[in-house]
């Protein structure tokens, strides 16, 4: 694939978007950049509109086949705007009040979390409060081990709210979320990685790098079969034993429906026919569509 960059409020990139947010296409790795640097990248509810356009138009993209979101400058995000957030909003009728959550929950955690191409959290400086949501609705996510994490809101007097707290809840302990819920305390990627809050850190000076190589791993993988994958585990996760067998193989039976690249037969050759592929012991390689 010819390598191809562009920034989302070009002529030449339809891309929606553009003033809150860029999006940069590098060999098939959409990079989604949050772009306050001023304000640390801080949601407000324009940058959430945006957003939503962002995502939807990226779903749809070829040149998108993974979606890594990161942040400009020092921060991945820092949060909800407070100014905007509980200053200016507390002024709106009610429902002007729930257009504007609906809008930051509709891309940070329900868009995200069942996203049709493969997503990629790259948290490369403050990440705090809000900003833990659409990072634990990314598939995946790798930090600077320079990064600082805070769940800030007990110093504002106010909860982890808008979903902030049943991330947490999805994928550190018990003790851990209690504690930094609690005390405001921060830590740090090295830290966020050994709670299980991302999947790994690495140097902020090899983060892009290492970020880039996980999302090429992904690109070589079946998309049918990658995004059946992830969005049955997410929804058997909160099924039961026998609920989750039934739909597990329903959700089977109908990749064999959807996969235009025949990833099954065509995995089961390399394996079985062709004995080229080995788990541990060789590459998959993946058909590409015709």
């Amino acid at each position: 694939m010819t390598k191809s960059k562009s920034v989302s409020n070009t002529a030449s990139a339809p891309v929606p978007g553009g003033k809150y947010s860029r999006v940069e296409f590098e060999d098939g790795i959409a990079w989604v950049t949050l772009n306050r640097p001023e304000k640390r990248n801080a949601m407000s509810p324009a940058l959430n509109a945006e957003m939503i356009e962002v995502v939807d138009a990226l779903e749809v993209d070829p040149r998108c086949q993974v979606f890594v979101l990161t942040g400009a400058g020092e921060a991945f995000s820092a949060g909800m705007d407070l100014k905007e957030y509980f200053r200016e909003v507390d002024a709106l009728d009610y429902v002007n009040v729930m257009r504007v959550q609906r809008h930051a929950e509709e891309w940070q955690w329900r868009r995200l979390n069942h996203y049709a191409k493969p997503t990629i959290a790259m948290i490369n400086g403050w990440c705090f409060g809000g900003a833990i949501a659409p990072l634990v609705a990314c598939d995946l996510a790798v930090a600077a081990e320079e990064a600082i994490f805070g769940i800030s809101e007990i110093n504002w007097g106010i909860i982890p709210a808008g979903n902030v707290s049943r991330a947490l809840a999805d994928t550190i302990s018990h003790r851990n979320a209690t504690y930094y819920i609690m005390t405001g305390e921060t830590f740090t990627g090295k830290q966020a990685a050994e709670m299980g809050l991302v999947n790994f850190a690495v140097p902020r000076a090899g983060l892009r790098d290492a970020v880039g190589k996980l999302a090429r791993k992904l690109i070589e993988k079946n998309p049918a079969t990658m995004t059946t994958a992830k969005i049955a585990y997410k929804y058997a996760r909160s099924m039961d034993w026998d609920m989750s067998a039934d739909y597990l193989h329903a959700k089977g039976d109908q990749l064999k429906v959807r996969d235009r690249e025949e990833g099954r037969s065509h995995g089961l050759k390399q394996f079985l026919d062709d004995k080229s592929f080995r788990p541990g012991l060789g590459v998959y390689k993946r058909r590409k569509k015709k």
